[in-house]
């Protein structure tokens, strides 16, 4: 019996947003009101492995890596399916049909899909450079959507199939 794909891959996300309004504004005080709810569901889905958070605070809405106006979400799940369930069949859903209240309309990619190895956890700058990559050369095993997925197996293809970085050289020893 073979070891299913997800005990060794993770699915993580980021998604950006764009603010019309600082956080603090009365027309995005419904969406804050909507952060703790929405987040504990999350937290409690299953399928649910980790989300970024600021450092004593619930949420990572005060971490501006992408932009003093854009709040970025960074996730990661068991499967495909349970972060789909979450993002689409659960109180999630409310806040995706508002977001026009509180967001900018994207003209560019803002979601990035990618495989990770089951106990990593994704830094903002991985996640970054996914979405940039997702922008710059479209979906790949590496950097995809839910429109344009790959599987775990797939993705672990591409990456054994991909040339391996050169290592520096080690210094040899004096004597």
């Amino acid at each position: 019996m073979t070891a299913s794909p997800h005990a060794a891959a993770h699915l993580a996300q980021l998604n950006v947003a764009t603010l019309l309004h600082p956080l603090d504004d009365p027309r995005l005080a419904p969406f804050v009101e909507l952060l703790d709810p929405v987040n504990a569901a999350a937290d409690g889905t299953p399928g649910f492995v980790w989300r970024l958070v600021e450092d004593g605070a619930a949420d990572a809405t005060a971490l501006r890596p992408a932009g003093e106006d854009v709040i970025v979400n960074l996730s990661v799940w068991e499967t495909q399916e349970a972060l789909w369930d979450f993002a689409y069949r659960s109180g999630h859903l409310e806040v995706m049909r508002r977001r026009r209240e509180w967001f900018a309309r994207h003209v560019e990619s803002h979601l990035v899909l990618w495989w990770v190895p089951a106990g990593h956890v994704p830094s903002v700058d991985e996640a970054l450079e996914r979405l940039a990559e997702l922008r710059a050369n479209g979906p790949s095993p590496r950097a995809f959507t839910f429109v344009s997925s790959y599987s775990a197996a797939e993705a672990a293809q591409h990456i054994e199939a991909a040339p391996a970085e050169a290592a520096p050289a080690e210094a040899s020893p004096a004597g």
